[in-house]
């Protein structure tokens, strides 16, 4: 891409020397001339697109440009790898993020720290903030605007089982259904191998007691301690054990034998999420169309809880070298945090919006009951150090649920944090 010249606005030029004025808005009626660039995927292209034209439209002599990438944070042409790679000159003002990315590309400077006013906040569930918000040190700021949300569910057929409310109850209907027709697993979860699925594995991880990282006495995220084989944990790890042995999971299954397992009407159980909202509703794909619930996994010891994904949007900091700061604030302190913004961008990835007002207008059952669903999930961790959890977390659900040979889960998950404390560097 060719360089740009970027102008800032004199009017704002006290302004935009910070992001101090992220809670500010532009005047329509202020003539700028200035290239906003934002970086997204190739499902929100055209959401971004449409949502860019309105605020141009309102703000004369401003350009919206939006470039599509892969979605991801380290990949060369995904967001985050082709950030932490581009020249000033070819980079963006405001990216989509999902929440997690936050601590790495906060940590490496790539993105700078919103302001948004009470008003603004106000738009949005505390959990979502909380995702989207990163502590170095003391100082906890937020990174990005939340747009829209997900979790996974147990999806369940309710033309071959009834909708489980113990997991007693789930777990002798789906080692029934499994005796009965033969089949390699009582519930299809995506454990497969070489490295594991703990992200799909995590309610049942959460419900024996399980968790990824401590708080401090602040609330902030404490990297060095570690969940993963705490005593609670380690105390019903015996557990897994057992689902071993009676096949109620498996690490030989993975992401598409699980799908598989379920839409071809072979198993009534599937963990997944709304990006498989599609396949759940078309009757040529799923058997189990127009005759399935979607719920949260029972309570096993502990509240089997899933990972709340919050997908947001984030501010660069190359926006200060564009002298663009003032404009990319506005846009995504006043604009994104509006329900028809949200709505757009919710409905371009088939996911829940993150405002509660969008949230009220979606009337789409299969959302609906995933939001149901993510009650008292946990926002996957942001903090940088997460990137050192999950393979070893992986190996640990793999090497545990192998079938003959598995290696006991005390120890298979013990090895994990282990590994996971020498690779963040804590005793």
């Amino acid at each position: 891409m060719k360089s740009r010249k970027r102008i800032t606005f004199a009017l704002l030029a006290a302004v935009v020397v910070g992001v101090a004025a992220l809670a500010g808005t532009v005047s329509a009626a202020t003539k700028t001339s200035a290239t906003l660039v934002i970086w997204t995927d190739s499902y929100r292209v055209a959401a971004f697109q449409q949502i860019g034209a309105q605020y141009a439209a309102k703000h004369p002599g401003v350009t919206i440009v939006v470039k599509q990438k892969d979605f991801g944070v380290s990949d060369p042409g995904s967001i985050g790898g082709d950030l932490k790679t581009t020249t000033a000159a070819n980079a963006p003002d405001i990216i989509s993020a999902t929440s997690d990315w936050i601590g790495a590309l906060s940590a490496d400077g790539l993105i700078v720290p919103l302001h948004l006013s009470t008003a603004q906040k106000a738009h949005f569930p505390k959990y979502t903030l909380d995702g989207c918000s990163y502590a170095a040190g003391k100082v906890k700021n937020l990174y990005c605007v939340p747009t829209q949300v997900e979790n996974i569910g147990l999806v369940v057929n309710t033309k071959l089982a009834k909708v489980p409310t113990t997991w007693a109850g789930l777990e002798k209907a789906a080692l029934a259904f499994k005796k009965a027709h033969h089949t390699a697993v009582g519930i299809a979860v995506p454990d497969g191998q070489p490295d594991g699925d703990p992200y799909h594995m995590y309610p049942f991880f959460s419900g024996l007691g399980g968790y990824i990282f401590g708080k401090t006495a602040s609330g902030n995220l404490n990297k060095c301690a570690i969940g993963v084989a705490n005593p609670t944990f380690l105390s019903h790890a015996s557990t897994i054990d057992k689902w071993n042995k009676e096949g109620l999971v498996s690490s030989t299954v993975g992401y598409d034998n699980a799908k598989n397992l379920f839409l071809t009407g072979k198993l009534p159980y599937w963990i997944t999420g709304p990006w498989e909202s599609s396949n759940l509703t078309d009757p040529k794909i799923n058997a189990a169309a127009g005759h399935f619930k979607i719920v949260r996994v029972p309570m096993i010891y502990k509240s089997a809880v899933p990972f709340l994904g919050i997908q947001g949007a984030s501010i660069t900091k190359y926006a200060g070298t564009h002298g663009v700061s003032a404009i990319a604030a506005d846009f995504v302190g006043n604009y994104l945090t509006s329900t028809n913004a949200q709505l757009k961008l919710a409905n371009a990835e088939g996911r829940a919006p993150a405002s509660t007002a969008a949230a009220k207008l979606v009337h789409d059952p299969v959302l609906a009951m995933f939001a149901k669903a993510s009650k008292g999930g946990v926002p996957l961790p942001n903090i940088p150090e997460m990137g050192s959890v999950w393979k070893s977390l992986g190996d640990a659900w793999v090497n545990s649920t192998k079938g003959s040979g598995a290696t006991k889960a005390r120890a298979a998950f013990s090895t994990a944090a282990q590994q996971i404390k020498t690779a963040i560097g804590c005793k």
